[in-house]
Formats: structure tokens, C-alpha cells, sequence
């Protein structure tokens, strides 16, 4: 990576657990892009907080507090103007390295108040370019002072009062290293899912339980070209839709509950 000669006036904020693995090579991406790291860490034991001081980092234990309110820490605890927001198991591409040297370099950091950029996914040992996972775009730097995080215990989104530039270059993510990774995270989505769908008073419906599926896939592969990423990408279109599924039927399982417990509740009591 090609580095600038006094980094710009960024600090890299960062969560992490147990990530030693992946951890080096996202800090070694930002090298030269930023002038502190600060690491929010919820308890590691693998030697992630070694390699973070080691690296300079200002590592700070925090008991996991959910996506958002974990990252929202990180970024309180920033001291430059600007913050570049990542996960352990993100790095740089060279040409987004480079684009952020130029943001700065160019004095358009001056007029906006965030950049942003498409993040892509590495999946069954290729890079995924189609479909529902590329582009993926990311506001991750961000004026310090004008952003705050949003979102939730499982999902997380920056945002920023002001205008945003798109950059150049990718934010590699190495977040399904295999097909069980992906297929362990189906269950608290939909948990998710079920949790806001039961807050919202929404009713379960078959239509949606099959067709939403069903279009999720055409979309994905056809409409988003997700064909053109070989088997990898015919797999992510199947598993989204098939974790779409999953979500709506949870829905009814719960309104069948429900049902259950209010027939029961009915019943008069059985006279021994």
C-alpha cells in the first residue's frame, strides 16, 4: 500500500473478538491513512489485544453491547476530525488505499462531510461481483463530529449529517470464510426478523412466505446477474432465498403459538 507521508487527521475505530487471525491484515490496509486506532475489545483471549498494542492501538474492554452501541463506543472514544469505521474482518483494497490519500491530498474532505464506498465479498474462494452482494455500499468515513451510529443489536449503519462522496476501490470482507458460517447466522436474523415483525402488529401471510423467496432468488441471480459469479453465486442466490423463508415461516409459527396459548387459556379447568 502506498502510504502518505504525515497521515491525514483520521482515527480507525474498531470491535473486536477473538480476531487475531484476521486482525493484522485489516490494520496493515489503513497503515498510513490513519493517525490512532482505537479498539473497542469484548473480551478476547486469543492474543487480538497483543497484536493491537503492539500496533499502537488504544485497546478499551467493553462487554458486548450489540452492533451499533458497540461501534457508537468506538467512535466516542475517537480524537481526530475524521473516523474510519471497520471490522477485524475488513481490509483496504490498494486502489480504496489510494482513493482515501486522495480525498484528502485533493481538499475534498473539506466540502463533505463522509465518503463511502462498495464493499465486496470473498465466498467458496471467489471474489463475488453480481447479485444481492456487490455493490454493497458502505459509509465508513465519516466526519467525526457529524455522524453517529444507527441500527440495532445484530445489524449497524453510519450515518452523517451532510453530503457524501463516493470513492473508488473496494473494502474487502472476508465475513463467510465457509458455507457454515453463513448458515450460523440464519437463525438470529430471523430473530430478528420476528422480533420487529411482532413489534410492528404485522400479520404473517402465505403469500409472502412463498413469494418474497421466490423473488429474492429471480432478483438476485437473474435481475442482480448473480449467474455470472458461478456456483458461488447461484449458492447465494438459493441460501437468501431459502433465509427469506425461514423468516416469514417463523412468523407463522409464532402466530400459531399465540393461537395455542389463547385456546388453552379458554379451556376451564378439569375438576379432579
Amino acid at each position: 500500500m502506498n502510504s502518505l507521508k504525515t497521515p491525514p487527521p483520521v482515527s480507525l475505530a474498531i470491535t473486536s473478538f477473538n480476531e487475531v487471525g484476521r486482525l493484522a491484515k485489516c490494520l496493515a490496509s489503513a497503515a498510513g491513512l490513519v493517525r490512532e486506532i482505537i479498539l473497542i475489545d469484548s473480551g478476547s483471549t486469543d492474543g487480538t489485544l497483543n497484536l493491537a498494542e503492539a500496533s499502537g492501538a488504544i485497546v478499551i474492554s467493553q462487554e458486548w453491547l450489540g452492533h451499533s452501541a458497540q461501534k457508537q463506543m468506538a467512535l466516542n472514544h475517537c480524537t481526530q476530525p475524521w473516523v474510519l469505521i471497520m471490522d477485524c474482518d475488513e481490509e483496504l483494497s490498494e486502489e480504496l488505499h489510494k482513493s482515501m490519500s486522495g480525498f484528502f491530498e485533493s481538499g475534498d474532505a473539506d466540502w463533505f462531510q463522509g465518503a463511502c464506498f462498495n464493499r465486496k465479498v470473498c465466498f467458496l474462494g471467489r471474489w463475488i461481483n453480481h447479485g444481492d452482494w456487490y455493490p454493497d455500499t458502505k459509509l465508513r468515513l465519516v466526519r467525526r463530529e457529524k455522524a453517529r451510529m444507527e441500527g440495532n443489536a445484530s445489524h449497524d449503519t453510519v450515518k452523517v449529517d451532510g453530503s457524501v462522496k463516493h470513492l473508488r476501490g473496494d473494502l474487502l470482507h472476508d465475513s463467510y470464510p465457509t458455507i457454515q458460517s453463513y448458515l450460523d447466522k440464519i437463525g438470529p436474523f430471523s430473530d430478528e426478523f420476528l422480533a420487529r415483525h411482532v413489534l410492528e402488529g404485522k400479520r404473517w401471510s402465505l403469500a409472502a412466505n412463498l413469494l418474497r423467496p421466490l423473488w429474492r432468488f429471480l432478483r438476485a441471480y437473474f435481475l442482480r446477474l448473480g449467474f455470472l459469479d458461478g456456483f458461488a453465486g447461484f449458492w447465494i442466490a438459493y441460501a437468501t432465498a431459502f433465509s427469506v423463508f425461514i423468516r416469514y415461516s417463523r412468523c407463522y409459527e409464532q402466530e400459531m403459538r399465540v393461537r395455542q396459548e389463547a385456546m388453552n387459556s379458554r379451556q376451564p379447568a378439569k375438576v379432579l
